[in-house]
């Protein structure tokens, strides 16, 4: 089997790759709402909070409260979310700033679970609004105990892994790429920043990288030539669970669908093994993000773009950087066989009926093509 080679490093504090420049600010598709729109929009979602904050958040009265509260937004940050939902953007991604926010945090979770939704009311109800105007709210069984809304957190022990609650470099992905429900939308919602600013959220958006690979390597790039490994986030990362091949690219070339995982995707040919690594200079020579401070929402077209972060420190003590992470799918109809009546949380890959025995060291996960698929 070809090995992707290791993890490449991102940008230090500056922004600054040694040798593929500057990335680029997401200022152009950046919204801040002002002090007055925050302060209106912030004084509705924490009424409708506090309405329903006996509720779990998997709850579909609480969620359509959410999205009905959301239209307090301004309507520029509505109508701005609603246009990417349907067309995108060449940035893959949509940041807005000074979001509400709770005004007082509680310490930032040890391990990575906050006990009480309601703990911080505003900024939970403020990114379901968000999550709900891009697309229908979606979780997975597998995945944080199913949680509507995820901490990401640094958790001692867990520094090096490439999961959310590491702290080293983490590679550029598709989210959960390998789930047939994958989710379409990521929003990840800022509570507290890292205390040196290191943490660099970067996005890589097909639109920019893709101009720059060879005929060769696109037409590659397009076979199902490559397997993604299932995340150890899901369930306890012993199966060693395997897609069958899948391409990267799907869809049409005007507007191709990407699955890509620098970490967890393995090549199945030479050929293949060349077309990932130059998609992988392509994505590092145009990557836009920057830190995400209190108060940032950052969207990312989880069907056109991939996603990381950069290495930064962790003092475990309360005050480490905090984020927030809900997903959305654009149609929520399509995953109903795989979710209990009535709720957003699909079932664990297991109940669903996906290990499959195979004559490969790892059993293989079957799986229509999700790069291909609406949700």
């Amino acid at each position: 089997m070809i090995q992707v080679r290791e993890p490449t490093l991102l940008p230090d504090a500056a922004g600054v790759h040694p040798v593929h420049g500057t990335v680029t600010s997401l200022d152009d598709v950046t919204l801040t709402l002002t002090d007055a729109e925050r302060e209106a929009a912030g004084e509705a979602l924490a009424s409708s909070a506090r309405a329903l904050e006996g509720r779990p958040l998997d709850d579909e009265e609480l969620l359509t409260e959410a999205e009905l509260t959301g239209l307090r937004l301004p309507r520029r940050v509505l109508e701005a979310l609603r246009r990417f939902r349907r067309h995108g953007n060449d940035a893959g991604a949509v940041l807005i700033r000074n979001m509400p926010t709770d005004a007082a945090a509680p310490a930032t979770p040890a391990d990575g679970f906050l006990p009480r939704w309601s703990d911080l009311p505003v900024a939970t109800f403020g990114q379901l609004a968000v999550a709900s105007t891009v697309g229908d709210v979606i979780a997975y069984a597998d995945e944080k105990a199913g949680r509507i809304v995820q901490d990401v957190v640094p958790v001692e022990g867990a520094e090096r892994r490439q999961e959310n609650s590491g702290t080293v470099y983490l590679e550029l992905h598709t989210e959960d790429g390998f789930h047939p429900h994958k989710p379409d939308f990521i929003t990840l919602m800022c509570v507290r920043p890292d205390h040196g600013r290191k943490a660099h959220t970067v996005v890589g958006a097909a639109a920019r990288a893709l101009p720059l690979l060879s005929a060769r390597s696109t037409a590659v790039l397009r076979e199902p030539l490559f397997r993604l490994k299932v995340s150890s986030s899901f369930g306890d990362g012993s199966t060693g669970l395997r897609t069958d091949p899948l391409p990267v690219l799907s869809g049409t070339a005007a507007a191709p669908d990407l699955l890509a995982d620098f970490h967890a995707m393995e090549p199945l040919r030479e050929d293949a093994a060349a077309a990932l690594e130059e998609l992988k200079s392509a994505f590092l020579a145009t990557l836009r993000g920057g830190v995400l401070e209190e108060g940032d929402l950052l969207v990312v077209d989880n069907r056109t773009a991939i996603h990381g972060r950069s290495e930064f420190a962790a003092r475990f003590d309360g005050t480490d950087r905090w984020l927030r992470r809900c997903f959305a799918v654009t149609d929520i109809r399509r995953s109903r066989a795989v979710r209990p009546p009535g709720s957003r949380v699909c079932d664990s890959l297991r109940t669903i009926g996906l290990f499959v025995p195979d004559a490969s060291p790892a059993p293989i996960l079957r799986i229509e093509d999700p790069a291909c698929t609406g949700s």
